[in-house]
């Protein structure tokens, strides 16, 4: 029976702590903000909605708090440059004319820059 207690008592603390994590909705403007939460309560992703579909900029950060992602939607449709870090480089991914990527970058930590 005391196993049962705790059991009931660990699935309470958990419940309760996942509705900590539920994403928060915010009016900005015409807009709608949308920050989602890991579970120890870290922004996960944040952007707009204007609709009910994606639009403006959306950041993506890791665990720690790293931005991993940017990127651009207009109308739920993926558009400009995206960019994607990790350990070692950094990728630039562009979206064209029908929302098809027309090119995509990868610089590495040891990359050089020419800069006139």
């Amino acid at each position: 029976m005391k196993k049962i207690f705790i059991l009931i008592c660990f699935l309470s603390i958990g419940l309760v702590k996942a509705q900590e994590e539920k994403p928060i909705y915010k009016k900005v403007g015409g807009l709608v903000q949308v920050t989602f939460y890991y579970i120890d309560g870290t922004i996960k992703e944040q952007g707009f909605f204007k609709n009910n579909k994606l639009t403006g900029t959306w950041e993506r950060y890791d665990i720690s708090g790293n931005k991993i992602t940017i990127a651009h939607y207009l109308e739920g449709k993926k558009v400009g440059k995206w960019f994607f870090w990790n350990k070692n480089s950094l990728t630039e991914v562009n979206y064209g004319k029908d929302h098809i990527i027309t090119s995509v970058h990868v610089w590495k930590e040891d990359t050089k820059l020419a800069v006139n």
